[in-house]
């Protein structure tokens, strides 16, 4: 195996890991709207994420930058031709860091409201736009001879790459209702659950479409494999979910995420941009690489820094595992 081969393996899992913490992000910032009754329930589900929040957004930053110094070429292609949905990505992804911090500053309703809004505006159009992304990346796009994307932004929102969208989208908001039950007590914590199911229930639909339309168009043994895993963790998380285990259930909405995500980078290999114009066009991890010994330092760096990260972020969720409830906040709040 190539070290190019390597690192395409590599930034999967830099994806995987962001869409499975941010994806609970994410759907917590959507249900701020659809779960909570009022301010303080709000405020529980906003401090449920309150102090890993950040640190999930490190797994985006490592892939990002991953995919600059592996594969200069994707990273370039991918984003001057995705570059108005990534911006917006980025905008809403700024405004709701703000957003957390400063809604809590005042005690106007107006104020508070505001920052509400964006918080949720902000987690749901990133959800659904990730999944437009990859569904382009992975369905193909307009790439000529001199690896350009020679398409326009409508031609990003093709059926396929919408489906993509409605499915991450879904399936992050049912993640987050998961990690809600997971870390809230009282009545919010049964609602959630109830949240939980219909989402769940919905997000398979939706999934079974999409991969099934991802494997017929692409797919080898190998993602038929990681789309069966996704779809029964997602039927044995719902099924937890009604059996009130919520950590089971956290772990396989988890395995349903991670297992989509493989299915597609197993269907992208050895492409990393496929072009719809020209297969021989398509950029591949061995003609959008970087140079042998540019990947032979990365993987010396990442081999020291990953494990430090994970270990840090592991540390901060563990002394963060306790529940929380309305009682838990201040009447000033």
């Amino acid at each position: 195996m190539e070290l190019h081969d390597i690192w395409f393996i590599l930034i999967a899992v830099l994806w995987t890991g962001y869409f499975f913490l941010e994806g609970f992000d994410f759907g917590i910032g959507v249900l701020t709207k659809l779960l909570a009754r009022d301010r303080r329930e709000r405020r529980v589900l906003i401090n449920t994420i309150g102090p890993v929040w950040d640190g999930n957004e490190v797994w985006l930053l490592s892939a990002g930058g991953a995919t600059f110094a592996a594969f200069p070429e994707w990273y370039a292609t991918l984003f001057s031709g995705f570059y108005l949905p990534l911006l917006l990505i980025l905008v809403c992804l700024i405004v709701r860091g703000v957003a957390f911090e400063y809604r809590v500053k005042r005690d106007e309703e107006r104020w508070q409201r505001n920052w509400e809004h964006a918080i949720f505006w902000c987690s749901l159009l990133p959800a659904f736009l990730w999944g437009v992304a990859f569904g382009n990346i992975v369905h193909g796009v307009q790439i000529d001879a001199h690896k350009e994307y020679v398409g326009g932004v409508l031609d990003l929102l093709n059926p396929y790459a919408l489906l993509g969208g409605l499915v991450t989208l879904s399936l992050f908001t049912f993640h987050g209702a998961v990690f809600a039950s997971l870390k809230t007590l009282g009545d919010i914590r049964e609602r959630a659950r109830r949240t939980a199911t219909v989402l769940g229930l919905i997000t398979a639909v939706l999934a079974v479409g999409f991969l099934g339309w991802t494997q017929l168009d692409k797919g080898d043994t190998s993602s038929l494999v990681a789309m069966i895993v996704a779809v029964l963790a997602l039927v044995a998380g719902l099924v937890m979910n009604r059996l009130g285990r919520e950590g089971w259930s956290f772990a396989f909405s988890g395995v349903t995420i991670v297992a989509a995500v493989a299915m597609l980078f197993l269907t992208l290999f050895p492409n990393v941009m496929p072009s719809s114009l020209n297969d021989s066009w398509s950029l591949t991890v061995s003609n959008a690489s970087s140079s042998a010994y540019t990947l032979k330092i990365m993987t010396w760096c990442a081999g020291i820094a990953t494990p430090v990260v994970m270990l840090y972020q592991g540390w901060t969720y563990w002394v963060f595992r306790k529940r929380i409830g309305t009682q838990h906040i201040a009447d000033a709040h």
